[in-house]
């Protein structure tokens, strides 16, 4: 049997790849928003509800199957109820073009923003005042922005100093950034429950792995006993950080590289699906 590429390279088997690919990253792009949200839980739920559904046609539960048909026929209803703040957030996202582009970073920014997390972190450390700040990658971080105390101020080390002072209003609790952006501080986060976890530390250590467990956010923590910087992503928690380490990791992990901007918005996607993306 020979194989004739003109019979698969025909206009309609290209529509049927392209329709592919567009609902392969509607799917994706869903995911991504909806991660590190309650939502994912709902989500969780819709499918059980599904797999219900088509064992129940399977096996012959008519009972069951009209049941999860009635279910269905009123989850679209409950979906735009329920899922109303993911679907204002991801409409936000799609009228800046940030769902399309979020791969291209502005360095500038980025520089400044490592050069004022430097300078906090440096007071901070050689004085051992505790902190806890996280920075949002990918993952919505909508969920813990809720439970803290919004500032939407610019990011300095001075205000980054001035939170984390010991027994002020906003110092107990975690930092978080978004968008360039103090969004808010006193912020609730995730305790891990892992036994791998040294019994040394304490709960901003837990916290900070928490969120790497269940983000793909970039934490990093000083501890107030012994000033030492550590950093948590991916839940992957890195001790010990020197100035030099921490700083290489910031600027591997935030920075885009330059070939990387020259990428168009599809390119840019498809790099961080196949690639690990601009962050490598």
């Amino acid at each position: 049997m020979n194989f004739n590429w003109s019979d698969w390279l025909t206009i309609a088997n290209l529509v049927r790849l392209l329709d592919i690919l567009v609902v392969w990253f509607v799917i994706y792009e869903l995911i991504v928003l909806l991660r590190g949200t309650k939502a994912v839980q709902l989500f969780r739920g819709i499918i059980v509800i599904a797999i219900v559904k088509f064992l129940s046609v399977v096996i012959g539960l008519d009972t069951v199957s009209w049941i999860m048909d009635q279910v269905i026929n009123w989850a679209v209803i409950a979906m735009v109820i329920i899922f109303q703040p993911e679907i204002r957030r991801g409409l936000e996202h799609l009228g800046r073009g940030s769902m399309f582009v979020r791969g291209k970073r502005q360095n500038e920014d980025e520089e400044r923003m490592i050069k004022e997390l430097d300078k906090a972190i440096q007071y901070m450390a050689k004085r051992r005042i505790g902190a806890l700040m996280s920075i949002k990658m990918d993952t919505g971080l909508e969920d813990y922005i809720e439970t803290g105390i919004a500032l939407d101020a610019d990011i300095t080390g001075e205000l980054l100093i001035n939170i984390f002072i010991p027994n002020t209003p906003l110092h107990d609790g975690a930092v978080i950034i978004q968008d360039n952006q103090i969004k808010v501080a006193a912020a609730y986060l995730p305790l891990s429950e892992s036994n791998l976890i040294p019994k040394e530390l304490g709960t901003r250590h837990r916290a900070a792995v928490g969120i790497s467990e269940v983000t793909d956010a970039l934490t990093i923590v000083i501890s107030e006993e012994t000033g030492e910087v550590s950093i948590t992503k991916d839940n992957e928690l890195m001790r010990g950080m020197t100035r030099e380490n921490y700083l290489r990791y910031f600027r591997q992990v935030l920075l885009t590289p330059e070939d990387a901007t020259q990428q168009n918005a599809i390119q840019s996607w498809f790099a961080r699906i196949f690639g690990g993306g601009p962050r490598k």
